[in-house]
């Protein structure tokens, strides 16, 4: 072996990469090889300090998948405990009629020290330990385990989709979505992995009574039979040794079992089990006054020990006196800042003279705004931790991506007159969506399948209208678990303004994006946009850029756009039928994007007859000048016409598959103005543009009496 294989070799050893194999080895020739006294001393003390090691470790973890490694650790220290258990059995079996520390020092002190050298108190000791580390702990644990993998397991489709909603929204990025999506997946194997792990310690309970039994019954046999002592001496040398080799075991696998329970009864947080216990259980002060009360009128209860009740009470009445004042204090302090930062922004700056009104004055309408109460403005202010400009700012980013062109800025401000925790969405000034979150909740919606009900307020998403609860922090587990999708109040603020950015982002769209656009063009085709200007004004780009987006189609691609503008601009001027023409070219995206992902694509036709009928009112339409929004439907065919197409939306929607109507040409711009709002979402396509090599399935037909 060179010096650099030698250096590897000795990193490896550093790095712990070796330490579980000569471990493994160590196990092996405990169970092989005679072990000296002093070495099983050694042993000994490192399997207990092994334990405590591990409980301490389950103590301060924050969340049990910081401990991940903890099945694995279970196993290797079961099966050093038990090694152990057979190499001490050899060495008592062999010595024991010498009695003393025959077995070792740490044996002995466990053997005499702890049971005070009586065995049948160490008998009863050790038999106390097993049922509590077997029928108590152990049992529990392993019930908790399994418990635990089977909701993990079934909560994994409601966190997948929290994940999707978020990524969807521009929340957070793909990287963050995969990061999620592993630590669900490790959960889940965890979980799994301590179900297993959990019966390693319950088979561990039970071979330590096995072993107990059969160290006795051998010691004796040995003692009277072989070395001529009687059984008096026997039972007292063997018995003594056995018990204290049983309780050296015992007290790390009860450690152990203590550790395997913390971990798999934690809820994953920031902090350690310690702070945990302190906040939850200390918060408020009622329940320790009134333990303090109880203890108190026990403690003068005549023939009660009046010095440890009444001075128990004390203790808990002085903690819960200053877990009170400080509450108090707390909220006044928070009082204090809340008036200030209202008057903050109520205040206006005023100045020392009088000027004269100018232009400046007058302020310009934003297209988007978000006014907040006053207790939602922590979730702006970044000082404070809020999160909700990083999210806002998340989904422009990702919707100016989709759409193709820059999705203009939101201005927040605070507004005094809305109630504490509402927020409205401004479009061009005008209130376009309003409603009410909870900072200090999170949000479960139900996704449409969930497995139980949790306690809270009860609301509804205001972005998609699914029913909904405002839950505190802590129950983010529990809804989660019963397959609900949790978010903060950021979250349901932003993905609100991702439905109203996206629903009106053909008014969003101005001359000045038309003109980005045209510049992001002569880049990429320069002669294409020399020749543009001279056949289609901005004013028409702009309208056809427009009827576009109000039907979900991102004009992004501005070179095919332009190219099918040019081609068809000397025979029509029609923002309409130039529309028409563009969704031709734009045919692979529109169908791709209505699709789903779905291979072959699924369509609700018009039986002949009803698609003959409406193409003559639209013609008639046309012919008195007034365009497809004069088109006169006989309202009875109207009505049912609605209920028709949108029963068969929604049972595509029921099967997961994507809401496609196809029919013909003329009628499409018709028909898209009239599925265009309420009921579900339904893609409205003609035959033209459906690309040649695309596959489709008709599920529906729609006649003119259906």
């Amino acid at each position: 072996m060179n010096r650099a294989e030698l250096a590897a070799n000795m990193r490896n050893v550093a790095n712990g990469n070796l330490g579980v194999p000569l471990l493994l080895l160590a196990v092996l020739a405990m169970v092989t090889l005679p072990i000296p006294p002093l070495m099983l001393d050694t042993l000994f003390t490192f399997n207990i300090a092994l334990s405590l090691v591990v409980l301490l470790v389950s103590v301060y973890t924050g969340r049990p998948l910081d401990f991940a490694v903890f099945p694995s650790i279970l196993l290797v220290a079961t099966l050093l405990r038990l090694a152990l258990n057979v190499a001490s059995t050899r060495v008592v079996l062999l010595e024991g009629h010498n009695g003393g520390d025959a077995a070792g020092k740490v044996i002995q002190a466990f053997g005499e020290v702890v049971v005070g050298g009586n065995y049948v108190v160490g008998l009863v000791v050790f038999i106390i330990l097993v049922i509590i580390n077997f029928v108590v702990v152990t049992k529990g644990a392993g019930r908790v385990s399994e418990v635990s993998a089977r909701f993990t397991l079934d909560a994994m489709p409601g966190k997948q989709m929290a994940i999707d909603a978020d990524l969807n929204s521009g929340l957070i990025e793909q990287d963050e979505a995969r990061r999620r999506r592993d630590e669900i997946a490790q959960e889940a194997d965890f979980y799994g992995s301590m179900d297993g792990a959990s019966k390693f310690v319950r088979g561990d309970a039970i071979a330590g009574i096995l072993i107990l039994i059969i160290n006795i019954i051998g010691g004796l046999s040995i003692g009277m039979a072989q070395h001529d002592l009687d059984f008096d001496t026997a039972a007292r040398f063997y018995t003594l040794l056995t018990i204290g080799d049983g309780l050296v075991a015992q007290i790390p696998s009860l450690l152990l079992s203590t550790a395997t329970a913390i971990i798999v009864t934690r809820v994953s947080t920031t902090s350690d089990m310690g702070r945990q216990i302190f906040t939850q259980m200390f918060e408020s002060p009622r329940s320790l006054a009134v333990a303090a009360m109880v203890l108190l009128v026990m403690g003068i209860v005549p023939g009660m020990p009046h010095v440890a009740f009444l001075s128990l009470a004390a203790v808990a009445g002085g903690v819960a006196y200053l877990i009170h004042r400080r509450g108090v204090e707390r909220a006044e302090l928070a009082a204090e800042e809340e008036r200030r930062t209202a008057a903050e922004l109520v205040t206006s700056t005023k100045t020392g003279e009088v000027r004269e009104l100018g232009w400046d004055d007058v302020q310009p309408v934003d297209l988007l705004g978000l006014e907040v109460g006053y207790r939602l403005i922590p979730m702006v202010d970044r000082n404070q931790g809020g999160q909700l400009l990083g999210r806002i700012k998340g989904v422009r980013k990702k919707l100016s991506q989709e759409l193709g062109f820059l999705m203009p800025s939101v201005h927040i401000r605070d507004n005094l007159d809305l109630s504490p925790n509402a927020y409205r969405i401004t479009l061009m000034g005008v209130r376009a969506a309003e409603a009410e979150v909870y900072p200090d909740r999170e949000m479960a919606i139900n996704p449409g399948q969930v497995f139980g009900k949790i306690e809270g307020v009860e609301t509804t998403d205001p972005a998609f209208g699914m029913q909904a609860v405002w839950i505190s922090p802590d129950q983010r587990e529990q809804a989660q678990t019963l397959g609900y999708t949790v978010v903060d109040a950021s979250t349901v603020v932003a993905t609100h303004m991702n439905q109203v950015m996206q629903k009106h982002a053909h008014e969003l769209i101005g001359l000045e994006d038309v003109g980005r656009l045209l510049d992001n063009l002569g880049k990429q085709s320069p002669r294409l946009a020399e020749q543009f200007p001279d056949k289609v004004s901005m004013n028409l780009l702009l309208r056809v850029l427009q009827n576009l987006l109000v039907e979900g189609v991102p004009v992004r691609d501005i070179r095919t756009i332009a190219e099918s503008l040019v081609e068809n601009a000397q025979k029509t001027q029609d923002a309409g039928q130039l529309t028409a023409n563009v969704r031709i070219a734009l045919s692979r995206l529109i169908t791709e994007t209505a699709a789903e992902g779905e291979a072959e694509l699924p369509v609700i036709t018009l039986e002949s007859d009803l698609e003959q009928i409406l193409i003559k009112s639209v013609q008639q339409a046309r012919q008195a000048g007034l365009g497809d929004d004069g088109v006169a439907l006989e309202p009875g065919l109207a009505e049912r016409l609605q209920k028709s197409i949108t029963d068969a939306a929604r049972r595509q929607e029921v099967a997961g598959k994507p809401s496609v109507l196809l029919v013909s040409a003329p009628v499409r711009p018709m028909l898209a103005r009239f599925v265009r709002y309420g009921g579900p979402r339904i893609h409205v396509l003609s035959y033209q543009e459906i690309p040649e090599d695309r596959q489709i399935t008709i599920v529906a037909s729609i006649g003119q009496n259906s």
